[in-house]
């Protein structure tokens, strides 16, 4: 089959990232189709593959400021070519799943989350003391456009993946579309406990530092405990958090892969207190054998039995952070059986389901 796969943008490596690696390995002679690719930002595995931009690539400042041009997104999409292809296979977190395909090609798509922004966490990303009266009111105009839109082409998708069964309910909820879930792959090969090391003092946050990752609530709990945390990661709320920070918390900014696993292996456990899509951070901590403190709302509460892979924090509050602390203290925490459950996220499951849920679909569509 000539297969067309269609990302939203190539930027960096992230969690989506990894999955359009899966679909290359499954389709090896795929092209990829994006709104805007900056070379050298992804993996050797997708810089390999012949990759197809649209108008957005030659914008203004798109290189570092690509998401200033969120409201031309719908009309560059659908502006890409996907005449002549056997399947087309999304990969979508915000309009890729809207592509326009020929009646007669398949489209399936692996929904990382229908638009945050433009659904339910407006509020996280935009405010109207931040961003101005007037500016605030065009932003809310322009949502409510891009939502009607998003709503309007989800028939554009012959069939729907989720990543999380959280983010099945909300494809369900906005899309009015069911989805089968296929959890992310995360690569324990590479995350792995560390030989005969014992656990530092310390917490740890691996995390984009965005309003909507709710880091400060992390923050204040470890300043009041005056425990060590250790927080990795950059973003635009980085100066905020700095600012919120006492003696025991530790700004890391970007590390390496190797640093990262090392700090997994090393660390009490790792933080996690957003509303998550699909949370492979917790699996990654996992799959090096520590166990994940994570919020019991969102994707990433999946992945943990709470007392015996993870703990679960009940709120987004400082309290709520410290009564999880305190719980996962006094819990005998076992390194192999948490590693175990992580390797149900290997990429050889995630190849495996994926491949299920496309076969799937296409019997059911002839």
């Amino acid at each position: 089959m000539r297969v067309a796969l269609v990302h939203d943008w190539l930027t960096g490596m992230r969690g989506g990232e990894r999955v359009l690696e899966g679909m290359i390995e499954l389709y090896p002679d795929a092209e990829i189709h994006t709104l805007l690719h900056l070379p050298g930002s992804v993996s050797d595995t997708i810089e390999a593959r012949l990759i197809h931009t649209t108008f957005v690539q030659r914008l203004p400042g798109a290189a570092t400021r690509y998401r200033w041009y969120l409201p031309v997104f719908p009309w560059a999409v659908e502006q890409l070519s996907l005449s002549g292809y056997d399947l087309v296979i999304s990969s979508s977190h915000c309009v890729a799943k809207s592509v326009l395909t020929e009646a007669t090609t398949p489209h399936l798509c692996y929904c990382h989350t229908p638009m945050r922004y433009a659904w339910d966490q407006f509020d996280a990303y935009f405010n109207r003391e931040r961003d101005g009266v007037v500016r605030y009111a065009a932003i809310r105009a322009m949502i409510a456009w891009l939502r009607r839109w998003d709503a309007a082409t989800a028939n554009r998708v012959d069939a729907f993946a989720a990543n999380s069964a959280w983010v099945a309910g909300r494809i369900s909820r906005y899309y009015g579309r069911s989805a089968t879930v296929v959890p992310p792959p995360v690569d324990t090969e590479f995350f792995v406990p560390a030989e005969k090391v014992e656990p530092d003092d310390y917490y740890l946050v691996v995390s984009a530092l965005s309003p909507y990752k709710r880091n400060e609530v992390v923050v204040e709990a470890f300043n009041r405990m005056q425990r060590r945390l250790v927080v990795v990661g950059t973003g635009p709320d980085e100066a905020r958090l700095q600012a919120l920070s006492g003696p025991a918390v530790q700004m890391r900014g970007r590390v390496d892969a190797e640093e990262l696993r090392g700090l997994y292996q090393r660390c009490r456990g790792v933080v996690l207190a957003a509303v998550e899509d699909a949370g492979i951070v917790p699996v990654e901590a996992m799959a090096c054998g520590r166990p994940p403190l994570v919020l019991a709302r969102g994707g990433a509460s999946e992945a943990i039995e709470d007392g015996v892979t993870g703990t679960l924090i009940r709120e987004q509050t400082p309290e709520a952070v410290i009564e999880a602390v305190d719980r996962a203290e006094t819990t005998p925490f076992n390194s192999e059986e948490i590693r175990a459950s992580a390797l149900r996220y290997a990429p050889d499951r995630f190849l495996a389901r994926f491949s299920t849920f496309i076969g799937a679909s296409l019997e059911n569509l002839h």
